[in-house]
């Protein structure tokens, strides 16, 4: 073999070299994502156990409040589908309704002064508004994550090898500007 032979087979053999390190950096990616995805599903599967009980203690006080409850467990049923489904988009828009719920259901329960001082009610509030931060903050890892790999998957040379192997971008999380004012919870209470 002459010098040419040799700088040819030395060229694929570098190509050959960074194409595995591309896509072993596309397969890195795709993990994080699912990983990220999978912390928001434990939370959200948490909340989903803690919501039944909430609303049965506040259904022993809020006798006029039943529209209010129904919503509640309506938007969870909701999350639940789109959470098993894997549906981002109908997670995001339930996840809005959830919330919105939830707030309109803690600021009606400042009527309720029995119901504020249940020990079971304050425990789930408190349980609830931590699951709800902590929810926020995994939101936030899982868009980071799904935002870094959508953008290597369009950059050129990955952009080959993505294609090559069928790596595909993934959905953000996102809820709506009028959802995101119901999150914050905490601040119905300290008044």
């Amino acid at each position: 073999m002459d010098f040419f032979g040799y700088g040819l087979l030395i060229a694929l053999l570098v190509v050959a070299i960074y194409g595995v390190a591309i896509y072993n950096r596309l397969v890195a990616l795709k993990h994080n994502v699912k990983k990220a995805w999978g912390n928001i599903d434990v939370l959200l599967k948490q909340r989903h156990d803690e919501l039944p009980k909430l609303v049965e203690t506040c259904r022993q006080y809020m006798t006029y409040e039943q529209e209010t409850l129904e919503r509640v467990i309506s938007a969870r049923s909701q999350v639940s589908d789109a959470r098993e489904s894997g549906d981002v988009g109908a997670l995001g828009a339930a996840e809005g309704l959830l919330r919105a719920g939830l707030g309109r259901l803690f600021a009606l329960a400042e009527n309720y002064p029995d119901l504020k001082a249940n020990e079971s009610f304050r425990h789930l509030q408190i349980r609830i508004t931590g699951l709800e931060d902590a929810i926020a903050d995994r939101r936030e890892f899982y868009n980071e994550s799904v935002n870094i790999n959508n953008i290597r998957i369009e950059q050129f040379p990955d952009l080959i090898v993505a294609r090559m192997f069928a790596f595909g971008p993934f959905e953000l999380l996102k809820f709506e500007e009028s959802e995101k004012a119901d999150v914050d919870v905490r601040s119905l209470f300290n008044a």
